[in-house]
């Protein structure tokens, strides 16, 4: 018998270009509020050591897309004081903006800085030159609330893959079931040596990321002109 699902996210550092169209799609398809981000692409910088391509010493930069980890050990489960945070059986990490007291325990607990506190009206139902902004399917909820990234429940639940997953022009996310072992995502982790990040926590994040195995120097040589 297949286990539970456990739904999760690959994410190809190859791939990806940094052009934070998973981010926008996101805080559209969710009404985030002005200011506020569930989707965030860090850049990482760091010298090369003898990386293919790479000369040792040389400046490398890595674009590191980051969200809500949906983690099975999920620390903000554990920090909530009233059970507004809570996890499906699929291991997605959910937040009850009904239960919710604006305590920011879950904030304080999460490594990964993934919740944010919408100070800021949610776009939820609110219309833009006649056109309602946001999926009418996500709920409307208060101002605050802490919230975050909920791989899109709403088009998940639909079979439908996430807001991020579906927008992205460098097809750098792929969604699907963890707990199968000929999923995609459970191939590519495998083939591609997929990690989580800060695993010393010991969250067990449900989002893996695939190594760059291509990198392009910041600073190149100047060019010869002669003379």
């Amino acid at each position: 018998m297949m286990a539970n699902k456990r739904l999760g996210l690959v994410i190809d550092l190859d791939r990806c270009i940094g052009c934070w169209t998973c981010a926008t799609a996101c805080k559209a398809e969710n009404g985030v509020a002005l200011g506020n981000w569930w989707n965030r692409i860090l850049n990482v910088e760091g010298a090369a050591t003898g990386s293919p391509g790479m000369v040792a010493g040389e400046v490398k930069m890595t674009n590191l897309p980051v969200q809500c980890m949906h983690c099975e050990n999920a620390p903000c489960v554990k920090a909530c004081p009233v059970g507004a945070t809570y996890k499906r059986e699929d291991g997605i990490v959910m937040q009850d903006y009904n239960k919710c007291i604006g305590c920011r325990m879950c904030m304080a607990a999460c490594p990964y800085g993934a919740k944010v506190f919408n100070w800021g009206e949610p776009q939820t139902g609110v219309s833009l030159a006649g056109v309602k902004l946001g999926n009418p399917a996500v709920p409307e909820r208060p101002r605050h609330v802490a919230e975050k990234c909920t791989f899109c429940v709403e088009r998940v639940d639909q079979g439908e893959l996430p807001a991020c997953v579906a927008a992205c022009p460098a097809l750098t996310r792929t969604f699907g079931d963890l707990n199968d072992p000929n999923s995609e995502v459970s191939i590519l982790i495998r083939e591609r040596n997929g990690s989580q990040l800060l695993p010393e926590f010991g969250t067990d994040p449900n989002i893996y990321y695939l190594p760059a195995r291509r990198h392009h120097p910041i600073v190149e040589k100047t060019p010869s002109y002669g003379g």
